[in-house]
């Protein structure tokens, strides 16, 4: 194994024109910043997962890594969670 750098990558900082509308945390059930961007999240845990598969980062990164995917992980299920409840109530709005 090769050493790599233990600098960590913030790459969840998306661009306005890419913003979605901002989750609280209180209807989110976890906490996301300002800037936070679905499709940047996952951009990040695809880029994190490449990182890892390539097998040349130590051991102890490769843990923190997958933390840091981890904790994007909740992030997305929290938000799509939260949208598909929206999208519930909007659907019986239209039945009823």
């Amino acid at each position: 194994m090769t050493k790599t750098s233990h600098k960590k990558h913030d790459s969840t900082s998306p661009a306005a024109s890419e913003r979605l509308p901002n989750v609280s945390s209180e209807e989110s059930g976890t906490s996301l910043p300002d800037d936070w961007n679905y499709e940047t999240t996952v951009e990040s845990i695809e880029s994190i997962i490449g990182r890892i598969e390539m097998g040349d980062m130590e051991l102890a990164d490769i843990f923190d890594q997958f933390a840091i995917a981890v904790k994007h992980l909740h992030q997305c299920e929290s938000f799509l969670d939260h949208h598909r409840q929206q999208v519930d109530v909007l659907i019986e709005t239209l039945t009823d």
